[in-house]
């Protein structure tokens, strides 16, 4: 018996190896072929000369003076928005945890819409609310555009809904009786909450901080609309020297510089996810939710309304505003004026450009949910180094700089077999990319929840791991799978920074349609860059909006 044990043991191990390794196949194909060759492609373009690497490119270009203010800069507003967006955010966490109010639905889906918007739409909606002739402008006469001010607030409402989420979803799993007993013998509450709950919530907090600075560390569009000249972060250097100074040198040292610095993130994050899966064990599962009582309690709940109608949706009501707010009166002139193609900007009528985004995003969709789903069920069992390793590359596009994605794309894949410059499928592989994360990040914590029992015993009884698949995994799964297809497109609606490399000028995106009409002077161009801002907002919503309808409160990550 021991001896039939034993042989069984390294025949099981070596099939579960193997699955694994079938699993991680086509993922790691499209990550090398669509991800690490593009930024390998650009990087080499940048240091080689005459076959030669030119490393010490690298120490000239940070030595230049205005580079170290771009880094500086870069560092100093990434830490400055995660420290405002943990400081604003965390009592809505707090809220979402433990209230149970009229409407929590729809506004965690409000919470949820400004993180999937595209940024180029977040720069948008703020340049309308603090812009020269925004509405604090018209108001008050006050203008943030010039400020770094702006940017932080941008970053905020960007950002709001990752410690939301992220420290939200473990407050709920957290017993409150624990702090309770702490306040029965005799700590004040202040002190029961920093003793007992805080060092249960530190790796939650510290994932979603590190989620915060990844974003704004690699701001692109947020600052390009509203930085101006003035402020520049590396993602916006990156651009500046590819498309404007042509110095494919300076751009690659900066991307080198931006990988290894999302890399030490990602690396530190990922330390913070196994401490926060430990202290889920450690917790009572269930979750105590009730109405608020007292009134600190509704002052609390207020507060936090009051923070979400200024900071979330009075940004984009302004930005609805501005786009009714025609010369001649309110109305839906410059929606009219999407449909013509006179303006030159455009080969086509800027209406098109909902078409194209359509399409491409349910294209990058369907990519990003394949690759993400086989990624996921290959990391459903997570020991083991490589599957760590794995885990990290499919994490890179979030923070890589998507704008050497984008030129690497038209540097990289122009030749047999890969010749796709000209090819309607470049676009849904880069919005692939980024959507690839969020299908990981949503359907791996459901996969690790399904009993391993289930599909052992339908291996013994003859299954084929294709058939587990369908008939133990996919039923179990299904939610999670149409919440991460949402985000998927989503996020794939909304990308700009290598959407705007390679998108072709008869078949523009809405965030690139966005950014040129906002790139041309006029107010006739201005009101249809809010008039396609305003649509894609919707379009985000109604996404999000249905997928709180599926959502149960374990389902993943986001």
């Amino acid at each position: 018996m021991d001896l039939a044990r034993t042989e069984v043991a390294p025949r099981k191990s070596r099939k579960e190896s193997a699955t694994r390794m079938g699993l991680m196949a086509l993922p790691v194909a499209f990550f090398a072929v669509f991800f690490a060759y593009p930024v390998t492609a650009i990087v080499a373009r940048g240091l080689k000369t005459d076959g030669a690497w030119r490393f010490g490119r690298i120490g000239e270009v940070l030595a230049q003076s205005d580079i170290r203010h771009v880094l500086w800069f870069t560092t100093w507003q990434a830490l400055a928005s995660t420290a405002l967006t943990l400081l604003i955010a965390l009592p809505g966490a707090y809220v979402f945890a433990r209230f149970d109010f009229r409407g929590k639905q729809v506004l965690r889906a409000v919470v949820t819409v400004p993180f999937v918007l595209p940024t180029v739409v977040v720069g948008t909606a703020f340049l309308a609310l603090v812009g020269r002739g925004g509405l604090l402008d018209q108001l008050w006469g006050v203008r943030l555009d010039t400020t770094v001010w702006a940017i932080l607030l941008a970053h905020v409402f960007f950002n709001y809904a990752v410690v939301v989420r992220t420290v939200g979803g473990l407050w709920s799993q957290l017993d409150p009786r624990q702090e309770e007993a702490a306040r029965m013998l005799g700590a004040s509450r202040f002190a029961a909450w920093r003793k007992v709950t805080l060092p249960a919530l530190s790796p939650a907090v510290a994932a979603a901080a590190l989620m915060v600075f990844l974003f704004t560390f690699t701001s692109f569009g947020v600052v390009q609309i509203l930085g101006g000249p003035t402020f520049s972060t590396l993602e916006v250097e990156i651009y500046r020297q590819t498309s404007e100074i042509f110095d494919l040198a300076t751009a690659a040292v900066l991307t080198i510089v931006q990988f290894v610095a999302v890399g030490a993130i990602l690396a530190v994050h990922a330390w913070t996810v196994r401490r926060r899966e430990t202290a889920l064990r450690l917790v009572a599962p269930e979750v105590t939710v009730r109405r608020p009582r007292g009134a600190g309690q509704w002052a609390l709940l207020g507060g936090v309304l009051a923070s979400i109608l200024v900071l979330l949706v009075l940004p984009l009501g302004v930005l609805v505003q501005r786009s009714l707010d025609a010369p001649g009166g309110y109305g839906f002139a410059y929606y009219k004026a999407l449909t013509s193609s006179d303006s030159g900007i455009f080969l086509v009528a800027p209406i098109a450009a909902i078409g194209n985004s359509l399409e491409y995003a349910l294209a990058a969709t369907a990519i990003a949910v394949v690759i993400g789903g086989l990624a996921a069920a290959a990391l459903t069992r997570r020991t083991g180094r490589l599957v760590r390793g794995f885990d990290a590359l499919l994490m890179l596009p979030l923070g890589v700089s998507a704008v050497t994605v984008g030129f690497g794309f038209l540097i990289a894949l122009d030749e047999p077999p890969l010749d796709l410059r000209s090819s309607w499928i470049l676009v849904p592989l880069a919005q692939a990319l980024v959507g690839v994360p969020f299908v990981v990040r949503t359907m791996l914590p459901v996969l690790r929840a399904v009993d391993g029992r289930l599909r052992e015993a339908a291996a013994v009884l003859g299954a084929s791991p294709w058939r587990v698949w369908r008939e133990v995994d996919l039923p179990m799964v299904r939610r999670a799978l149409l919440i991460a297809a949402g985000f998927a497109f989503a996020v794939s609606l909304g990308e700009f920074g290598a959407t705007v490399f390679i998108a072709r000028p008869d078949n523009p995106t809405l965030p690139v349609a966005v950014a040129r009409l906002l790139g041309h002077a006029g107010d006739l161009n201005y009101g249809q860059a809010m008039a396609l801002s305003t649509i894609l907002m919707v379009v985000c919503a109604v996404a999000l909006l249905l997928l709180e309808r599926i959502r149960t409160d374990r389902t993943g990550e986001f």
